[in-house]
């Protein structure tokens, strides 16, 4: 069953998730939000490499008013993150965010959530449920004797069930964890349970390096199950980072495409040309063509690398110093190793004039 063909619409902003609709890419702005220079700034880096839905946080009121000014300067949906003062759920909204994320048990009583929810009625503004395997209820930790899968999808589903019952079902919801395997039982557990789309992450994943490894197996189980309409990987970098690593889970996956896949060989004795500094050269190279949907290969010697580059639509297979230019199948001609990069960025400027 493919859960995410079933889940409601959800509008933000000028975009829309769930209802089989495209999984839209998130991240998180790393800047004071009062600095609206910085923000926008960040905001701008995010969108030109194809972030498509902003979170900032509002820890102050000067932040929640920054909301206005900076939702005025970019062109994707903002969701203010609040975190323990319903006010500042309220003054974001008032300051126009497209949606807010709270987590309703650690706002306040029930009085305050019902104010929260009766601004968001008002404005139509959806609400992200955010449930956080860190701050896990006591009761339900001694009840499931631990942090359990269990217990995550039952404390997001009270906290659904407190807003359903003050009459509001605009909602998304997302439930994380830094275990990737509680992570993805939680995913699979809540997803026939709630009609609510789901906004997928693997929280507090770690470093460029470790936080894509959990990122992909986590969001690769969860994505390939057909759960989840919105994802961010969370990284400790640089926050372009998470984007680029985002749009290779789902193209890996087949759920998106677009933007040019590079293969490339891991180097071995027979190589005799600076393969590895050539491919990540490709890399940066490619991500200069997002509309593109094609794939470079970049193979270091004549073993397997005809063979390799022939299967792709465009490539380079390494020789002594020199290499051959691969296209569509055919080899095109023999070009020295200082052309490579040069060659390979003719053919892909010129590539939809063929």
């Amino acid at each position: 069953m493919m859960y995410r063909d079933h889940t409601k619409v959800v509008k933000i902003g000028n975009r829309v998730i769930g209802g089989g609709n495209p999984i839209l890419i998130q991240s998180m702005t790393n800047t004071p939000t009062e600095d609206v220079a910085a923000t926008v700034a960040q905001i701008h880096r995010l969108e030109e490499v194809g972030c498509e839905i902003i979170r900032c946080t509002v820890p102050t009121l000067e932040a929640a008013k920054a909301i206005s000014e900076i939702r005025k300067q970019i062109s994707i949906p903002l969701v203010a993150d609040i975190h323990f003062d319903y006010k500042m759920a309220i003054a974001a909204m008032e300051n126009g965010a497209d949606k807010i994320r709270i987590n309703p048990g650690n706002i306040g009583g029930a009085d305050r959530v019902a104010e929260v929810v009766r601004v968001a009625r008002e404005r139509n503004i959806p609400i992200r449920v955010g449930v956080n395997s860190g701050s896990l209820e006591k009761d339900l930790v001694e009840k499931y004797h631990g942090v359990t899968a269990e217990g995550i999808v039952e404390s997001a589903l009270d906290k659904v069930h407190m807003i359903e019952d003050l009459g509001y079902d605009n909602l998304v919801i997302s439930i994380k964890s830094s275990d990737v395997m509680m992570c993805v039982h939680a995913h699979e557990l809540l997803a026939g349970k709630t009609p609510y789309p789901l906004h997928v992450g693997i929280t507090e994943s770690g470093t460029v390096l470790s936080g894509n490894i959990k990122s992909a197996i986590g969001l690769g189980l969860i994505l390939n199950q057909g759960i989840g309409d919105t994802i961010r990987v969370s990284l400790t970098g640089d926050v372009v980072e998470e984007i680029k690593s985002a749009k290779l889970i789902l193209r890996t996956l087949g759920l998106r495409k677009g933007g040019i896949e590079v293969v490339s060989c891991p180097t071995c004795g027979r190589t005799k040309i600076d393969q590895i500094s050539l491919a990540n050269q490709v890399e940066a190279l490619a991500a200069q063509f997002p509309n593109l949907d094609i794939k470079v290969a970049v193979m270091g010697c004549v073993v397997n690398g005809p063979g390799e580059a022939k299967e792709a639509d465009l490539g380079i297979a390494g020789g002594i110093g020199e290499g051959l230019l691969i296209k569509k199948g055919q080899i095109i001609r023999k070009i020295p190793e200082a052309e490579f990069i040069p060659t390979l960025r003719y053919e892909l400027e010129h590539w939809n004039e063929q």
